[in-house]
């Protein structure tokens, strides 16, 4: 453990910020599994109904990805390449 002052700040802080990024990741990972299960379902018996819930699984998707990406969770890249990823898939549905 640090003993300056402002050393100790800044491991509470990067402790802080870790525990948030985590957090960030995880509700994009979550969401791109919804998104997945989705889809899938979809592509097993298509209908209007599961067409809407792929198009809002795939929204939710997109908003918390560029949202990670904004605050700095994940850098820009790696949100589109998220982002083209959840778009391939819907692809051949």
């Amino acid at each position: 453990m640090a003993n300056i002052k402002s050393a100790i700040k800044r491991v509470e802080i990067a402790e802080r910020n870790r525990l948030r990024n985590k957090s960030h990741k995880s509700a994009v990972r979550t969401l791109m599994k919804k998104y997945f299960t989705a889809v899938d379902k979809h592509a097993a018996e298509p209908s209007a109904e599961t067409s809407a819930e792929v198009q809002k699984c795939m929204s939710e998707a997109y908003q918390k990805i560029d949202k990670a990406v904004q605050k700095g969770v994940l850098h820009r890249n790696n949100g589109a390449n998220k982002k083209a990823r959840l778009a391939k898939v819907l692809k051949p549905a």
